[in-house]
C-alpha cells in the first residue's frame, strides 16, 4: 500500500482505538463481547481485511505496515484485536498462500469484508505448538472427505463460517508429511462447537472447541487441491502470526507503561508524588528501556520479513522476546500502582490478565526457543 495513504489509515485507526474502543474496555470486559458498533467501525476503516490483498477488497498491508498497525491495536484491549485476527492471520493467510483461485475467490472478498469470518482449527488437546502431533483423521471416502477429532481452544469457533481445519490424511506418512488442510463451512454435517472457554484474561475474545464428528465435506474442500500441504501452510500463517503478536505486545506495554507514569504523576505518598521516588522512576525507567527494545526488534524483523531475508528466526524472536517483555511492563505497571493496581476495577489488573496469553498462543516461548536455535544452527551448516 502506498506510504501515504497507510499514514492516514494509521491515524484513523489510532484515534478509532484511543477515541472509541478504550473508553468501552470495561463494558467488553464485564459483557465478555464486542459491541456490535466496534464491529461495523472496523468494517468501515477495513480492518476485517488489512493482510488481505487489494484485489479481494482488503488493504494489501506489508509485514513493515502490519506491525505498526498491530502496535496500534495493542493499545487496547486484544479482543477487539482478536474480532479481526484470523480473517487476516492464521486462517486468512493460509488462503492466501495456500488457496486455489476457485478457494480465494469464494472467501477472501467475504473475509476481507467482514461479512464472513474464518477460524484456525489446528490446537489438539494433544498438540499445541507442535503441529505435527495432529490427531484429527480424514478419510477418503466416494467423492469427498471424512474428518473426525477434536479441536480446542479455536479463536472465533462461535461465530465463524469457515474453519481451516488440519487432519492427516497418511497416517503412514513422516509426521509432518500426512497432514492436509481443509475448508470446513461451519454449517457443515458433523461439525459441533462447544461452549466457550472461561479464560483469565482476554474478556470478549472467543474461544471454544470445535468437534468433527464424522464432519463430511467435498474433494474440493481440501486447501490448495493437494492432500499432504497442510503442516507447511501452518508453518507459514503461525510464522507470520508470531511478528503480530509480537507487535500487539509492543503496543499493550507501551499502554502499561503510559498507565504507570500517569499513575506516579498523580498518586502521593507522604505530601509528594510517588514519582519522584527513585525506586519508582527505576521501574519506569527499566519499562521504558524493554518497550523501546521490543519496538526496534520488531520494525527489524518486519524489515527482513518483507525482504524475504528472515521468516523464521526473526518472528520467533521477536514473539519471545515481545511476549516475555510486555509481562514484565505490565508487572511493574502493577508494582508502580501498589495495592490499586491488584483491584479489579484497575486497568492494569486487567492489562496483567490479558498480557498473560501472550507467552502461549501462537506458539509458547519455549517453542521459540527450540525454533531460534535449531535455525541458528541451520544457518551455520550443522
Amino acid at each position: 500500500m502506498d506510504s501515504d495513504v497507510f499514514e492516514d489509515i494509521l491515524r484513523t485507526v489510532k484515534d478509532f482505538v484511543r477515541g472509541e474502543v478504550v473508553p468501552l474496555e470495561e463494558e467488553i470486559e464485564q459483557s465478555d463481547a464486542i459491541p456490535e458498533r466496534l464491529r461495523r467501525g472496523a468494517a468501515d476503516m477495513g480492518l476485517f481485511g488489512w493482510a488481505l490483498p487489494e484485489e479481494y477488497g482488503g488493504l494489501g498491508l506489508d509485514m513493515r505496515q502490519d506491525v505498526r498497525l498491530a502496535i496500534e491495536l495493542g493499545w487496547t484491549t486484544p479482543a477487539f484485536r482478536s474480532m479481526l485476527g484470523t480473517n487476516n492471520g492464521i486462517a486468512g493467510k493460509a488462503l492466501v498462500n495456500f488457496g486455489t483461485p476457485e478457494q480465494q475467490k469464494r472467501w477472501l472478498p467475504a473475509l476481507a469484508a467482514g461479512s464472513a469470518v474464518a477460524s484456525f482449527a489446528l490446537t489438539e488437546d494433544g498438540a499445541g505448538s507442535d503441529p505435527s502431533g495432529v490427531r484429527t483423521r480424514a478419510v477418503r471416502e466416494g467423492d469427498g472427505w471424512v474428518l473426525s477429532g477434536a479441536k480446542r481452544f479455536i479463536t472465533n469457533a462461535d461465530h465463524a463460517d469457515l474453519f481451516v481445519v488440519f487432519a492427516r490424511t497418511d497416517p503412514d506418512a513422516e509426521a509432518h508429511r500426512g497432514i492436509s488442510a481443509f475448508l470446513v463451512e461451519s454449517t457443515a454435517p458433523g461439525v459441533r462447537i462447544g461452549p466457550p472457554d472461561r479464560k483469565m484474561g482476554q474478556r470478549g475474545a472467543h474461544t471454544a472447541p470445535v468437534y468433527f464428528d464424522d464432519a463430511r465435506v467435498p474433494a474440493d474442500a481440501v486447501l490448495g487441491g493437494e492432500p499432504g500441504t497442510g503442516f507447511r501452510a501452518a508453518m507459514a500463517s503461525l510464522t507470520r502470526g508470531r511478528l503480530h503478536i509480537a507487535a500487539l505486545c509492543v503496543g499493550l506495554a507501551a499502554r502499561a507503561l503510559d498507565e504507570a507514569v500517569r499513575y506516579a504523576v498523580t498518586a502521593e505518598q507522604g505530601g509528594e508524588s510517588i514519582g519522584r521516588f527513585q525506586l519508582v522512576q527505576e521501574l519506569l525507567a527499566e519499562s521504558h528501556a524493554e518497550l523501546l527494545a521490543g519496538r526496534s526488534l520488531v520494525l527489524a524483523a518486519a524489515e527482513a520479513y518483507d525482504a524475504g531475508t528472515d521468516t523464521r528466526v526473526g518472528p520467533s524472536s521477536a514473539k519471545l522476546f515481545c511476549s516475555e517483555m510486555v509481562c514484565r511492563v505490565v508487572d511493574r505497571a502493577v508494582q508502580v500502582h501498589g495495592g490499586s493496581g491488584y483491584m479489579s476495577d484497575s486497568t492494569v489488573e486487567r492489562l496483567y490478565r490479558d498480557a498473560r496469553l501472550f507467552r502461549i498462543y501462537e506458539g509458547t516461548s519455549e517453542i521459540q526457543k527450540l525454533i531460534i536455535g535449531k535455525g541458528l544452527l541451520r544457518e551455520a551448516g550443522a
